[in-house]
């Protein structure tokens, strides 16, 4: 596996760090609970209707909230490795 290769995945790494918690929030799953009116709201009510009441922990809708309540901090700690690992590669060009 070339450079190029390396770079290409760490790149494709990067955005997918910062674009994920970006994503999560436009749909509605933030760091402060699932947003009202929001698509996330749709899914938990269709969820919680489907379950008699209550959301099902490790359900779709329990993963993603997990997720986008947690976005900032992965995004953060995650986004730092990758930039480590981009400029550990760029220093043996």
């Amino acid at each position: 596996m070339g450079l190029l290769s390396f770079l290409a995945i760490g790149g494709g790494a990067a955005v997918a760090v910062v674009g994920a918690p970006i994503l999560l929030g436009a749909v509605g799953f933030t760091t402060a609970g699932i947003a009202v009116g929001s698509y996330a709201a749709g899914m938990m009510s269709t969820a919680a209707v489907a379950n008699g009441g209550a959301v099902a922990a490790g359900s779709t809708v329990a993963v993603l909230q997990a997720i986008g309540a947690a976005a900032n901090v992965v995004a953060a700690s995650a986004g730092a490795g990758v930039g480590g690992t981009l400029v550990g590669l760029a220093a043996i060009i």
